[in-house]
């Protein structure tokens, strides 16, 4: 079967200067250790952060195995913050179709597919990631239930009502809120479960701290106050129905992580901005109305 991962025509897929940037950092940041490194643990390369505690034996036993014992480790760590993301996705059957928006190397979407069954569409706009990913899914064996598209999330070019669930894993600080969940709102029947893990500052405390602007900065991205998450759902028929702070639930990894071969010096800013509360780390999941 050929996977289309063109977009609809007279729609393209990079509309603007900044879409085109973060493009290029995802094109060009193909050799980044800290998602290839923990990936080759077990094929599933993931983008995304962890949550829970980490074992502390990782850090005993012997100094020759000890980074690979840390890298074990955060691998288990994030690939536990895709378990539970889809964890509120509800009842999903084999015959649905779900999206995961801002896909990545496709961690999260071929664990979907594992756990229910379903056809699993991913979306990105780096080439680069879509074409791994989909090289993943040939090397799984699911490419005909799992297939990536060089599409961006904002305008996906999928059927009005044709996905039971959407997802995204730390993407939406990317886009305009508003205009994703219109999209969102259109692919989603009624009933249809959208979920959220995202990074988001804290409005009560006054736009973004310093170690939130160095996030911004070192992602070419633009994080939102947590208030315009409920906004914009709001206003395009979402209604929430869990949130949950999991600020607490991430800073171990972000610990373990200062302490591996694979930190960035990216650590600090997110540790200051977790423990200051000037960042908080949310789950949102929303059915449409």
């Amino acid at each position: 079967m050929t996977v289309s991962t063109t977009p609809t025509a007279g729609s393209p897929v990079l509309r603007t200067q900044y879409q085109k940037s973060v493009a290029a950092y995802w094109n060009t940041n193909q050799q980044d250790p800290v998602n290839l490194r923990l990936g080759e643990i077990d094929g599933l390369y993931h983008h995304h952060y962890g949550i829970g505690n980490y074992d502390p034996s990782v850090l005993a036993g012997p100094e020759q195995t000890r980074d690979e014992r840390i890298i074990a480790e955060l691998h288990r760590l994030e690939t536990a913050q895709a378990d539970m993301l889809l964890s509120y996705l509800g009842e999903i059957a084999p015959s649905d179709r779900v999206l995961d928006a801002g896909s990545g190397r496709g961690g999260t979407s071929f664990m979907a597919n594992q756990r229910f069954g379903c056809q699993v569409d991913g979306v990105s706009i780096s080439e680069y990631q879509v074409d791994f990913a989909n090289r993943q899914a040939t090397d799984r064996r699911v490419a005909d239930q799992v297939r990536f598209h060089f599409r961006n999330m904002l305008d996906t070019g999928f059927e009005a009502g044709s996905r039971q669930a959407v997802w995204t894993n730390e993407t939406t600080m990317y886009v305009d809120l508003f205009e994703l969940y219109a999209e969102f709102a259109r692919l989603l029947p009624f009933g249809g479960r959208y979920v959220c893990i995202t990074g988001c500052y804290n409005d009560v405390t006054g736009g973004r701290s310093k170690a939130v602007s160095q996030i911004d900065e070192h992602y070419t991205c633009n994080i939102h106050p947590r208030s315009s998450y409920f906004k914009a759902l709001a206003a395009n028929r979402f209604v929430p129905i869990h949130v949950i702070d999991l600020t607490s639930a991430t800073i171990p990894y972000w610990e373990l992580r200062a302490q591996s071969s694979v930190a960035t010096g990216i650590e600090d800013p997110f540790l200051t901005a977790y423990r200051e509360g000037s960042f908080h780390y949310l789950l949102i999941a929303a059915d449409r109305v």
